[in-house]
């Protein structure tokens, strides 16, 4: 399926300016145009303008969420294409797999997590005992 050219585009349709992406998504300038660059993101240009239908706004939503997932670009550009090509059922057996190492890997993060925050409790409940003991003998 071809995505509609700017020209087929329905004009009633909602679109964003690049001022307005930026702060939708709360993305800096220089990131929304690297996007563009690698071509995850293929806004309509009118002269130097450059406007975001829904179709990139919904791309956009599944970036920020699978750089919130601690995916890739490479990973969310796989991600996009299958999602947009119904996938065959390879390519969803494959980003099966790819979403389960990224679970493993959060798992693995939040364990690290969850031992140094006991580490920190730790020496901070030492830390205060040591102090109440100090004013106790003041």
């Amino acid at each position: 399926m071809q995505d509609p050219s700017p020209a087929q585009t329905a004009p009633s349709e909602p679109r964003l300016s690049f001022k307005e992406m930026c702060e939708k998504f709360d993305v800096t300038p220089r990131t929304l145009r690297y996007y563009e660059y690698i071509e995850l993101l293929e806004p309509e240009r009118e002269g130097r303008a450059r406007f975001y239908t829904p179709r990139e706004i919904a791309r956009m939503t599944l970036i920020m969420r699978g750089r919130r997932f601690g995916f890739s670009l490479e990973e969310i550009r796989q991600w996009l294409e299958m999602r947009e090509q119904q996938g065959s059922g390879a390519q969803m057996r494959t980003w099966i797999e790819m979403a389960d190492r990224q679970m493993e890997q959060l798992k693995e993060q939040r364990a690290q997590i969850d031992e140094a925050m006991a580490e920190l409790r730790h020496l901070r409940d030492a830390t205060r005992a040591e102090l109440a003991a100090d004013q106790d003998d003041s």
